[in-house]
């Protein structure tokens, strides 16, 4: 009953997924961001407590509700702890109404054939049953394209879509995310490979399977409109991939169907100093933008 009622939420829901999965090599940069320097705390142990406190404040905050958010996704440290004194999955879910999904990737390979594959997910049958038996909706996993390369983005989606099907014989729902990197001179046409390779990969799954996509912001307003209504695809959500909220929201108001799953343009303008009523007002702002960016499509 949960999982319908949590495929209905991400199916029909007004709103967008929050990322709130920043991971080892992340975590010192959004802390840095969110006014907590790195002489602050003297080890892995105590920066993730950190960053756990930044977490929390924000699921805790009064627009933090699946009025506006309807998902978010977690580091497993966050699911492995409490939030507002419940396991933090049970907490989006049973009292914000929030879908919750874990990231499950484990960083990167080197940069060969323009992409950076997912170096290999040890253990991940492991982490699937943790994931389901703490409530978890879905995951998702991230590797990176940064060139317009055949065999390179070939190779990415072949992998993102292959890990995936593990992923969806635990029952739980995969967010594939091939990130293009916004930089790059051939952004474009890496973007118009990635929709051929993408549409391949979903046409050969069997019916009535069906995976989410996180994609990069596209230079094509609409480009992947066909992923948008593809049957095989639950929900496209948006990487901000370095873009300032606002440039994110301009460019995801120009892609219909797409919602967005933020993490850096989410916590803009968010701090550890601010009181709580400004952190509060702050937070609401930025998702009502979000939300607003989200729905426009």
């Amino acid at each position: 009953m949960t999982q319908q009622a949590q495929l209905d939420k991400i199916r029909n829901g007004q709103g967008f997924v929050a990322a709130l999965d920043q991971s080892g090599g992340s975590t010192p940069k959004a802390l840095r961001l969110y006014g907590i320097a790195e002489d602050t705390y003297a080890n892995d142990d105590e920066m993730f407590a950190l960053i756990h406190e930044m977490r929390s404040r924000i699921v805790n905050a009064p627009a933090f509700t699946g009025d506006k958010v309807v998902g978010a996704i977690l580091f497993e440290m966050t699911m492995d702890r409490q939030i507002g004194g419940k396991p933090a999955a049970q907490t989006l879910w049973e009292v914000n109404g929030v879908v919750p999904f874990l990231k499950v990737d484990k960083g990167l390979r080197d940069l060969h054939d323009g992409v950076q594959l997912m170096k290999p997910i040890d253990g991940l049958d492991q982490v699937l049953v943790r994931a389901t038996d703490a409530g978890m909706f879905g995951t998702k996993m991230r590797s990176v394209i940064s060139a317009a390369n055949e065999a390179g983005i070939a190779a990415n989606v072949g992998q993102q879509f292959e890990i995936g099907k593990q992923i969806l014989s635990h029952g739980l729902m995969p967010i594939l995310e091939p990130e293009v990197t916004i930089s790059i001179e051939d952004k474009a046409e890496a973007e118009a490979m990635l929709l051929t390779e993408i549409t391949k990969h979903l046409d050969a799954l069997p019916d009535g399977q069906q995976v989410m996509l996180k994609l990069t912001l596209p230079e094509q307003p609409n480009i992947y409109q066909p992923l948008v209504d593809h049957p095989k695809v639950l929900k496209i959500v948006a990487l901000s991939g370095g873009y300032d909220r606002a440039e994110a929201n301009r460019r995801l108001a120009q892609n219909s169907g797409i919602i967005a799953s933020f993490s850096r343009a989410l916590t803009e303008g968010l701090s550890a100093q601010q009181s709580d009523a400004d952190f509060n007002a702050t937070l609401a702002a930025t998702i009502d933008e979000i939300y607003k960016a989200s729905v426009a499509g």
